[in-house]
């Protein structure tokens, strides 16, 4: 009889429940977080277990890596996705942990994608650096009102990121607030030069980079996203599975003609979702057909929704050009 065991998996503990093919517990327990002690919990188990379903929304890497790496078949949790029985009155860490043992045995189980723990410190360094752009425009744009507050005058950021740039403000104080938030950018500029140049060596020689970076408006930074955020893109089913990802598809509940509302807008990627946004801004000024194809769209919808449909052209390209090892063809996406 095949078992199935489903872990809720918290900052300091994790819950452990194993039931049959029944829905009986054979194994309900609060754990630690080591991983240790899970392997030790699951061991009478393994060779039953159909699956090990994780729930955790941030630190799972550890536990997932772990039982993989025993040789558990492993299933992560899509917690945006997943549902509880609505007719519940009282719930708990054990009920949690047995409703994802409940159903993956029934096989409606939503599940994320496990990322190859090789490659996945690469993509955690993009994201790092990622923060570190958006920590460095807080910085910038911090100085950039100020001085616009104390004096009057509206500093272009461009002259404000120059190395020869210094700020003059009537003052002590507002002297040393203005210059401590430009210092703080330029050393967070200067992490994230470091991180960009590794990122290249990584990235740089891949086929799947050097193609994405030949679509219209993908550069250096839009093509290390998508490839890495990707991964391989065999594991999308089709291409209108890939698309969704990027969360280039409409996610309306539509009845009857009418619109009743949206339905889990969540579900996909943020950082292929923004990327493809980039992107599409870039090709509709530099890709004439792609401008044309905008002015279509929009002359019928609005501007907002237009960019995203040029989005989802480029998320359907970048589907196929990796898959197929081809180059970007702008007849064939726009015509």
């Amino acid at each position: 009889m095949a078992l199935y065991c489903g872990i809720d998996l918290h900052s300091n503990n994790h819950v452990v429940v194993v039931i049959d093919e029944e829905d009986r517990r054979i194994l309900e327990r609060r754990l630690g977080n080591d991983v240790t002690l899970t392997l030790q919990t699951l061991e009478p188990y393994r060779s039953e277990l159909a699956g090990v379903a994780v729930e955790s929304t941030f630190n799972w890497y550890w536990l997932v890596d772990g039982l993989q790496e025993a040789g558990y078949p492993m299933r992560l949790v899509n917690t945006t996705a997943v549902q509880q029985y609505v007719g519940l009155k009282y719930t708990d860490d054990r009920y949690d942990a047995y409703w994802l043992a409940h159903l993956m045995r029934l096989g409606i189980l939503p599940t994320g994608y496990i990322y190859p723990k090789e490659q996945r410190a690469t993509r955690d360094l993009l994201r790092r650096r990622m923060q570190l752009v958006q920590a460095a425009s807080t910085q910038l744009i911090s100085v950039q009102s100020q001085i616009w507050r104390e004096t009057g005058e509206r500093i272009a950021t461009r002259r404000l990121k120059q190395a020869d740039f210094v700020v003059d403000l009537p003052g002590a104080a507002q002297q040393l607030s203005a210059q401590s938030a430009l210092l703080v950018y330029r050393a967070i500029h200067a992490q994230q030069t470091v991180l960009e140049q590794v990122l290249l060596q990584v990235i740089g020689p891949q086929p799947d980079y050097q193609l994405l970076t030949t679509i219209p408006g993908v550069g250096a930074i839009l093509g290390m996203t998508i490839a890495l955020e990707t991964g391989d893109i065999r594991r999308f089913p089709g291409v209108g599975h890939y698309a969704s990802y990027c969360r280039c598809v409409r996610s309306e509940k539509v009845s009857n003609g009418k619109k009743k509302g949206e339905g889990n807008a969540k579900s996909g990627n943020k950082y292929l979702s923004w990327a493809f946004a980039e992107a599409a801004h870039f090709a509709v000024r530099y890709q004439p057909l792609a401008k044309r194809f905008f002015d279509r769209k929009q002359r019928k919808t609005n501007g907002i929704v237009a960019i995203r449909s040029v989005a989802h052209k480029l998320a359907r390209a970048a589907y196929y050009m990796p898959r197929d090892q081809v180059p970007f063809d702008a007849h064939q996406l726009f015509a």
